[in-house]
C-alpha cells in the first residue's frame, strides 16, 4: 500500500513530530532532535494521477485525507515545505543537512513538511536516467511532462494549506518546471540555480587564468542540462558556464549513466572521473555536480570530489537563513 502512497512527515521544534513510515528508527535517531510526544505518521494517499484525494477519510486511524489534515498540522511562520527528490534518499540526505547545520546555531531544528512520493519519485528517476541514453533522448525530447508537473503543483498546494510559508524542492530534474510549478504561488519558493549561484558570487572568487572570465563547469545529466536553468542563474551573476563537450557527452557522461543503469558502478565511476578531469583542465574554478547518481559514485574522500560543489549543499544554507529571517521578522 505505501508503493502507491504520498509520505509525508511534519517536523516540529517542540511537541511534534512525523516521518517517513520506512524510515522510522533512522528518523528517530537522526533527523528529529525533539521527542516530547510519542512519534507518529500521517499517509496521504494519491489517486493515479498523483492528485490527493478531496474527502473520505480512510478506516485507517493512521491515514488521512487533504480536507481532514489541511488546517491541523504546523502554524510556524518560518515552516518550510519540502517536496521530495528522485528518491527517499536524496529527500533525506537533503533533511538531515536541514537539521544537523540549523541546530548548529539553534536549539532546535527548522520546522518543515516533506512530502515524498514513490510513483512520482519513480518518475522522475526513470525520466532522468533515461534521459541519457542515446537510444532515448529523441523520446524524451517530445515527452509530455504535463502529468509530472500537476503532480507537483498539487504537492505545493497541499504544502501550502498545510502551513508551509517556503518552498524547497532538493531534486534537479524537477527545477526543469519549476516556474510552472510555482506559477501563482502566495508564498516564497527557493530555485536551488539561484542559491548555489549566489554563494559562488559572496565567495568572491578569481580567475584561475588572469585577464579570463570566472568559470563554472556544470555536469549533469542530458535532461538537466538540457532545461538550462543551471546555465541561466550561473550566467545572471556574471559567470562564464562551461558545459561537457559533445565528445565528452557521447563518450563519458552518457555512457557513464548507461553503467549505472547496468549496475557496473566502477565503470560508471570511472567514465565519470574523466568528465570532470575534462572540464576541470578548461580553467574552471569549480564543477557543479547536479546529479545524485553522479556524486554518490565517488568516496567522500576523492580529490575530484573535493573540486565540486553539491547545489543541494546551497540550497540547504539558503532554506536555514530564509527559517531564521522569517523568526526575526516575525511573518
Amino acid at each position: 500500500m505505501l508503493d502507491r502512497s504520498l509520505q509525508m512527515s511534519l517536523n516540529c521544534p517542540s511537541h511534534l513530530s512525523c516521518r517517513v513510515t520506512r524510515q522510522r528508527n533512522l528518523c528517530n535517531r537522526r533527523l528529529n532532535p525533539v521527542l516530547a510526544m510519542p512519534p507518529s505518521t500521517v499517509i496521504l494517499h494519491t489517486d493515479e494521477s498523483g492528485k490527493f484525494p478531496e474527502s473520505r477519510k480512510s478506516r485507517n486511524s493512521g491515514t488521512a485525507s487533504l480536507s481532514t489534515c489541511a488546517g491541523s498540522l504546523l502554524s510556524y511562520p518560518n515552516c518550510v515545505g519540502i517536496i521530495g527528490a528522485v528518491s527517499v534518499d536524496s529527500t533525506l540526505n537533503f533533511v538531515r543537512k536541514l537539521v544537523h547545520w540549523s541546530k548548529e546555531k539553534e536549539d532546535n531544528c527548522i520546522p518543515f513538511v516533506l512530502c515524498s512520493d514513490p510513483v512520482l519519485n519513480r518518475e522522475l528517476l526513470s525520466l532522468e536516467r533515461n534521459s541519457s541514453s542515446v537510444h532515448s533522448r529523441n523520446e524524451h525530447s517530445q515527452f509530455d511532462h504535463t502529468g509530472i508537473i500537476e503532480n507537483l503543483r498539487s504537492k505545493r498546494v497541499f504544502l501550502e494549506k498545510s502551513g508551509a510559508h517556503c518552498f524547497v524542492v532538493p531534486c534537479h530534474i524537477s527545477h526543469s518546471w519549476y516556474d510552472e510549478v510555482f506559477k501563482g504561488c502566495s508564498v516564497p519558493s527557493l530555485h536551488v540555480g539561484e542559491c548555489v549561484a549566489r554563494e559562488l558570487k559572496e565567495a568572491k572568487l578569481k580567475p584561475l587564468e588572469a585577464g579570463s572570465p570566472l568559470r563554472i563547469g556544470v555536469l549533469a545529466t542530458v535532461a538537466t542540462l538540457k532545461a538550462g536553468f543551471y546555465q541561466e542563474k550561473l550566467q545572471n551573476e556574471g559567470f562564464e558556464v562551461v558545459l561537457p563537450d559533445k565528445e565528452t557527452m557521447e563518450h563519458t557522461v552518457i555512457p557513464a549513466i548507461d553503467a549505472l543503469n547496468r549496475k557496473d558502478m566502477e565503470g560508471a565511476r570511472n567514465l565519470l572521473r574523466i568528465a570532470l578531469q575534462v572540464l576541470l583542465v578548461r580553467a574552471v574554478n569549480t564543477v557543479i555536480l547536479a546529479s545524485d547518481d553522479m556524486r554518490d559514485l565517488l568516496p567522500r574522500d576523492d580529490p575530484l570530489l573535493k573540486k565540486c560543489i553539491d547545489p543541494m549543499d546551497a540550497l540547504a544554507r539558503s532554506t536555514i537563513k530564509w527559517a531564521q529571517q522569517a523568526v526575526r521578522e516575525g511573518t
